[in-house]
Protein backbone atom coordinates (compact mmCIF):
# COMPACT_ATOMS: atom_id res chain seq x y z
CA UNK A 1 0.00 0.00 0.00
CA UNK A 2 1.54 3.70 -0.59
CA UNK A 3 2.09 5.96 1.69
CA UNK A 4 -0.78 8.56 2.20
CA UNK A 5 -0.46 12.30 0.53
CA UNK A 6 -1.36 14.32 2.96
CA UNK A 7 -3.70 17.14 1.99
CA UNK A 8 -3.09 20.23 1.58
CA UNK A 9 -5.26 23.68 1.41
CA UNK A 10 -5.79 25.13 -2.02
CA UNK A 11 -4.96 28.03 -0.17
CA UNK A 12 -1.19 27.08 0.00
CA UNK A 13 -0.19 27.64 -3.29
CA UNK A 14 -1.53 29.54 -6.56
CA UNK A 15 -5.14 28.90 -7.02
CA UNK A 16 -5.88 26.47 -9.95
CA UNK A 17 -8.91 25.65 -11.90
CA UNK A 18 -9.25 22.18 -12.08
CA UNK A 19 -6.36 20.50 -13.74
CA UNK A 20 -9.10 18.75 -15.72
CA UNK A 21 -11.10 21.17 -16.21
CA UNK A 22 -10.52 22.97 -20.18
CA UNK A 23 -9.78 19.38 -21.94
CA UNK A 24 -10.75 18.69 -25.33
CA UNK A 25 -12.31 15.22 -26.51
CA UNK A 26 -8.97 13.86 -27.54
CA UNK A 27 -7.26 14.78 -24.75
CA UNK A 28 -9.36 13.38 -21.66
CA UNK A 29 -8.29 10.13 -22.89
CA UNK A 30 -4.92 11.26 -22.00
CA UNK A 31 -5.18 11.92 -18.81
CA UNK A 32 -7.27 8.74 -18.10
CA UNK A 33 -4.75 7.17 -19.54
CA UNK A 34 -1.43 8.72 -17.41
CA UNK A 35 -3.97 8.21 -14.00
CA UNK A 36 -4.02 4.44 -14.99
CA UNK A 37 -0.34 4.55 -15.65
CA UNK A 38 0.58 6.58 -12.55
CA UNK A 39 -1.43 3.85 -10.54
CA UNK A 40 -0.22 1.09 -11.61
CA UNK A 41 3.54 2.03 -11.90
CA UNK A 42 2.94 2.42 -8.11
CA UNK A 43 3.87 6.69 -8.60
CA UNK A 44 2.35 8.42 -6.01
CA UNK A 45 1.13 11.34 -8.68
CA UNK A 46 0.93 11.78 -12.23
CA UNK A 47 3.80 13.29 -13.77
CA UNK A 48 4.99 15.12 -16.75
CA UNK A 49 6.21 11.74 -18.11
CA UNK A 50 3.14 9.50 -17.57
CA UNK A 51 0.89 12.39 -19.50
CA UNK A 52 3.94 12.38 -22.25
CA UNK A 53 3.34 8.50 -22.62
CA UNK A 54 -0.41 8.80 -22.46
CA UNK A 55 -0.09 11.30 -25.05
CA UNK A 56 2.27 9.61 -27.22
CA UNK A 57 -0.37 6.06 -27.41
CA UNK A 58 -3.21 8.21 -28.19
CA UNK A 59 -3.13 11.36 -30.19
CA UNK A 60 -1.66 10.85 -33.42
CA UNK A 61 -0.98 14.58 -34.16
CA UNK A 62 1.20 14.79 -31.28
CA UNK A 63 3.20 11.43 -32.91
CA UNK A 64 3.51 13.14 -36.08
CA UNK A 65 5.35 16.10 -34.67
CA UNK A 66 8.08 13.56 -33.85
CA UNK A 67 8.20 12.67 -37.46
CA UNK A 68 8.31 9.03 -36.74
CA UNK A 69 10.83 6.27 -37.62
CA UNK A 70 13.79 4.96 -34.96
CA UNK A 71 13.77 8.51 -32.77
CA UNK A 72 9.99 8.11 -32.01
CA UNK A 73 10.46 3.69 -31.11
CA UNK A 74 13.53 4.93 -29.11
CA UNK A 75 11.34 7.28 -26.92
CA UNK A 76 8.22 4.87 -26.85
CA UNK A 77 10.70 2.10 -25.74
CA UNK A 78 12.35 4.31 -22.99
CA UNK A 79 8.85 4.78 -21.89
CA UNK A 80 7.91 1.35 -21.68
CA UNK A 81 11.43 0.43 -19.86
CA UNK A 82 10.26 3.00 -16.85
CA UNK A 83 6.72 1.79 -16.34
CA UNK A 84 8.21 -1.81 -16.09
CA UNK A 85 10.61 -0.82 -13.34
CA UNK A 86 13.62 1.03 -15.17
CA UNK A 87 12.39 4.30 -13.69
CA UNK A 88 12.20 3.01 -9.88
CA UNK A 89 14.48 6.08 -9.16
CA UNK A 90 11.61 8.09 -9.47
CA UNK A 91 9.04 6.22 -8.01
CA UNK A 92 7.53 7.86 -4.89
CA UNK A 93 9.27 10.79 -5.67
CA UNK A 94 7.14 14.06 -6.06
CA UNK A 95 8.30 16.17 -9.63
CA UNK A 96 7.99 20.00 -7.88
CA UNK A 97 11.54 21.18 -8.14
CA UNK A 98 10.81 23.10 -4.86
CA UNK A 99 7.83 24.69 -7.21
CA UNK A 100 5.85 25.30 -3.97
CA UNK A 101 2.73 24.90 -6.30
CA UNK A 102 0.78 22.54 -4.98
CA UNK A 103 -2.49 20.81 -6.02
CA UNK A 104 -5.70 20.84 -4.20
CA UNK A 105 -6.11 16.82 -4.75
CA UNK A 106 -2.51 16.14 -4.33
CA UNK A 107 -2.70 13.45 -7.58
CA UNK A 108 -1.01 15.59 -9.86
CA UNK A 109 2.79 17.10 -9.81
CA UNK A 110 3.07 20.45 -9.42
CA UNK A 111 4.66 20.45 -12.68
CA UNK A 112 2.43 18.45 -14.45
CA UNK A 113 -0.36 20.58 -12.80
CA UNK A 114 1.44 23.75 -14.26
CA UNK A 115 1.68 22.20 -18.01
CA UNK A 116 -2.00 20.99 -18.05
CA UNK A 117 -2.92 25.13 -17.10
CA UNK A 118 -0.16 25.94 -19.69
CA UNK A 119 -1.92 24.27 -22.16
CA UNK A 120 -5.48 25.42 -21.68
CA UNK A 121 -3.41 29.14 -21.82
CA UNK A 122 -1.85 28.21 -24.89
CA UNK A 123 -5.32 26.88 -26.59
CA UNK A 124 -6.99 30.42 -25.05
CA UNK A 125 -4.32 32.45 -26.73
CA UNK A 126 -5.26 30.17 -29.90
CA UNK A 127 -8.85 31.04 -29.45
CA UNK A 128 -10.00 27.86 -28.11
CA UNK A 129 -11.37 26.96 -25.35
CA UNK A 130 -10.22 23.35 -25.19
CA UNK A 131 -6.54 22.32 -24.79
CA UNK A 132 -5.66 19.50 -27.65
CA UNK A 133 -2.45 17.12 -27.55
CA UNK A 134 -0.30 19.39 -28.96
CA UNK A 135 -0.93 22.39 -26.61
CA UNK A 136 -0.25 19.28 -23.81
CA UNK A 137 2.80 18.52 -25.58
CA UNK A 138 4.72 21.77 -26.07
CA UNK A 139 4.09 22.49 -22.23
CA UNK A 140 5.42 19.50 -21.17
CA UNK A 141 8.59 20.57 -23.12
CA UNK A 142 8.40 24.12 -21.66
CA UNK A 143 9.74 23.21 -18.07
CA UNK A 144 13.66 21.97 -18.75
CA UNK A 145 13.48 19.93 -16.29
CA UNK A 146 10.41 17.96 -16.21
CA UNK A 147 10.44 14.84 -16.19
CA UNK A 148 8.80 14.40 -19.90
CA UNK A 149 11.99 16.72 -20.58
CA UNK A 150 14.08 14.27 -19.11
CA UNK A 151 12.94 11.15 -21.31
CA UNK A 152 12.92 13.25 -24.43
CA UNK A 153 16.63 14.16 -24.06
CA UNK A 154 17.41 10.50 -23.32
CA UNK A 155 15.84 9.36 -26.22
CA UNK A 156 17.82 11.84 -28.35
CA UNK A 157 15.01 14.02 -29.43
CA UNK A 158 15.86 17.32 -30.20
CA UNK A 159 13.48 19.75 -28.26
CA UNK A 160 13.27 22.71 -30.94
CA UNK A 161 12.95 20.45 -33.32
CA UNK A 162 10.19 19.20 -31.74
CA UNK A 163 8.65 22.17 -30.94
CA UNK A 164 9.23 23.54 -34.90
CA UNK A 165 6.96 20.70 -35.96
CA UNK A 166 4.55 21.18 -33.21
CA UNK A 167 3.45 24.27 -34.51
CA UNK A 168 5.38 26.40 -31.41
CA UNK A 169 7.96 28.81 -31.81
CA UNK A 170 10.74 29.29 -29.48
CA UNK A 171 9.96 32.73 -28.36
CA UNK A 172 6.17 30.92 -26.76
CA UNK A 173 8.53 28.51 -24.65
CA UNK A 174 11.11 31.75 -23.84
CA UNK A 175 8.08 33.86 -23.39
CA UNK A 176 6.66 31.47 -20.08
CA UNK A 177 10.74 30.79 -19.16
CA UNK A 178 10.54 34.26 -18.29
CA UNK A 179 7.61 34.72 -16.76
CA UNK A 180 8.03 31.84 -14.47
Amino acid sequence: MLPRIPQQSAASGPKRFGVDAGLSAELAPVVSGARRRALRDGDRQIDTAHLLHSLLESDPEVRAAFGGGPQLDRLLGYLVQRSIGYGLRWQSAVEDFGAGAVTADGRWSPVAADAMEEAHERAVLRGDERARGLDLLVALVADPRSRAVEVLGRAGVELPRLLERAGSGREECAGRSDAG
